[in-house]
């Protein structure tokens, strides 16, 4: 029976000799080659630990899962977003890191209000309402989504980790929330799908094959239809002096600046966290603060 190391290092090579994942930085495919071996093993990898013949068939076959394509959140029914850890399933958005920055650029404004009440549109699973809704326990949160499958497992996160600050409805945009927030909603964020109809095919193969089409494009072809919409609707629930946080890829943050500027937002900027592959946009509602 190989030791884990042998093992992790087979499966790299696997990985990394597959068409059907992207490559977009070194070290990834060592990663999820450890990640799939400790999610098969139930704890942290240990590489001198022998792999039984049972786990390592099980293991072998996760590994070739990933190598045609299938992302790993859906192999493993987890992704880890900041501090927590959420489930995930097939048909649904997979939270990405990068929107960890958006979770800090919303608790820099909520911090200083004696209620704090956000609402995350398009919330998929939950990962920034609940990434704030965890660390400012005072905080109203409400996630909004036009898909039951998402919110059906973002309801269930919040129940398993102990979150009873965060609250999620179903519908379009801001139509579902209490009519009792306007005018009183410190922050709006939004993850909208941004990518235009026509740039779908230069996504990665894995990201079009696995992940729901409606998250990743409005269907428009400039892939601003939703982004308008929530600059438009958003003043009628933020309180004079909230923010609304859009995050968006570096390369439409000009776009969407100037598209908060048109629909009177003021102080606004792209705002740029550890990970290059994102920015959040922040503008404010004008009022005083």
């Amino acid at each position: 029976m190989p030791r884990a190391k042998e093992a992790v290092r087979e499966a790299e090579r696997l990985l990394k000799a597959s068409d059907d994942i992207d490559h977009p930085n070194a070290g990834k495919e060592r990663y999820e080659a450890e990640e799939l071996l400790e999610f098969v093993l139930g704890h942290a990898l240990d590489e001198t630990e022998v792999v039984n013949g049972r786990d390592l068939s099980r293991y072998q076959r996760l590994v070739r899962r990933r190598a045609s394509g299938a992302p790993v959140a859906y192999i493993t029914g987890l992704t880890t977003f900041g501090s927590l850890s959420l489930e995930v399933r097939p048909g649904v958005f997979i939270p990405r890191q990068s929107s960890e920055f958006m979770v800090e650029q919303a608790l820099r404004r909520l911090r200083g209000r004696p209620e704090p009440v956000h609402v995350d549109i398009a919330t998929g699973i939950g990962p920034v309402a609940l990434g704030v809704a965890h660390r400012l326990g005072r905080a109203h949160v409400f996630g909004v989504d036009l898909s039951r499958r998402p919110l059906a497992l973002a309801r269930r996160n919040a129940a398993r980790l102990g979150i009873g600050n965060a609250t999620f409805l179903h519908g379009d945009l801001f139509n579902p929330l209490p009519r009792v927030l306007r005018k009183g909603v410190d922050v709006v964020t939004g993850h909208l799908p941004y990518v235009g109809e026509e740039e779908l095919d230069t996504l990665p193969e894995e990201i079009l094959r696995f992940e729901p089409m409606e998250s990743l494009t409005d269907f428009s072809p400039t892939g601003l239809g939703l982004l308008t919409r929530v600059a438009a609707e958003a003043p009628v629930w933020l309180r004079p002096g909230g923010w609304l946080l859009l995050e968006v890829s570096p390369d439409r943050s000009r776009k969407v600046s100037a598209l908060l500027r048109r629909a009177g937002y003021a102080t606004v900027r792209s705002t740029k966290g550890e990970l290059p592959v994102s920015r959040v946009v922040v503008g404010r509602y004008p009022g005083p603060a």
